[in-house]
Parts: C-alpha cells; structure tokens; sequence
C-alpha cells in the first residue's frame, strides 16, 4: 500500500526519469512530463523512439541518462513496466512510481521482493505541489472517498 511519505519522498528524489513520455501532446506522458517540468522538478525524458521531447534531449533508456536520477516515473503499457523497473535496480534507482493505468502485478512482486520504494495505483498529478485545478480536485474527490495514501 502507498503511504503519503513514499508519495513525498518520490517527489524529493529528484531529478525524476520520466520513461515513456510521448511526443503526442495528448498522451498523458507527455501531459505529465510538461506539467511536472513547469511546476520546477527536475525531469528527464526517457523514451527510445525518440531524440527528444518538447526540446529536450531524450534518452533511450534509463542506462544511457547522462546523470543519477532519484526516481523513475513509468507510463508505459503494463507488458512493458516489469522490463522498466528491473533496468531501474539494475541502475540503482530504489524509486518507481507506477503510472495509473501501467501497473502489472509481475513489476510489483518485483519492486517489493527487490527493496525498491514503490508508488503504484495513484495519479502523479493529484500529489505534484502545483498541479493544475483538474488534478488537485481530482485529489480531492479522492480524499473525501478515503482513496488517498494515509
């Protein structure tokens, strides 16, 4: 289960890898890798179709990042999570935030039984310390409904 200081510290370990940010700018990678860029975190693109993502360098995996990275965020399809989060342990990086919608119970198993700070079932742009209206209502609906992290 997720905890408000697993959501916190994913937050603080940056910079923050973003694998699977899209170049379609109405794929929610995309969405999320801007929102979190304008909000100040420090983000880096990682998708391997790619050179780069809203003029920025794009990195093909998270072995070739030109620096350390604190977390990896994951919006891939859930086929792909488990390969994503065994490069990041690979790479030393004991943070993932599963992305709605990329989650496998395989990748999870695998986060657990390998000590990597896991969040998972929760939208990254509820928690984010600027996130747009939509998204801070969004946690707020989920409060209310006692689905946020405690």
């Amino acid at each position: 289960m997720t905890s408000k200081a697993d959501v916190q510290e994913f937050y603080a370990s940056q910079p923050i890898a973003v694998v699977g940010v899209s170049r379609d700018t109405k794929k929610f990678g995309n969405s999320a890798y801007k929102s979190l860029k304008a909000q100040g975190y420090k983000v880096i693109p990682v998708n391997p179709k790619t050179d780069s993502i809203e003029g920025d360098k794009c990195y093909p995996n998270l072995k070739s990042l030109p620096e350390k990275v604190g977390g990896v965020l994951v919006i891939v399809p859930p086929k792909q999570t488990t390969q994503v989060v065994r490069e990041a342990h690979e790479a030393g990086i004991n943070r993932v935030w599963m992305q709605q919608g990329a989650e496998s119970q395989e990748a999870i198993k695998y986060c657990q039984d390998n000590g990597i700070s896991l969040v998972y079932g929760e939208c990254v742009m509820m928690y984010s310390h600027n996130a747009a209206w939509f998204h801070r209502a969004h946690g707020v609906v989920w409060s209310w409904m006692g689905k946020t992290p405690k």
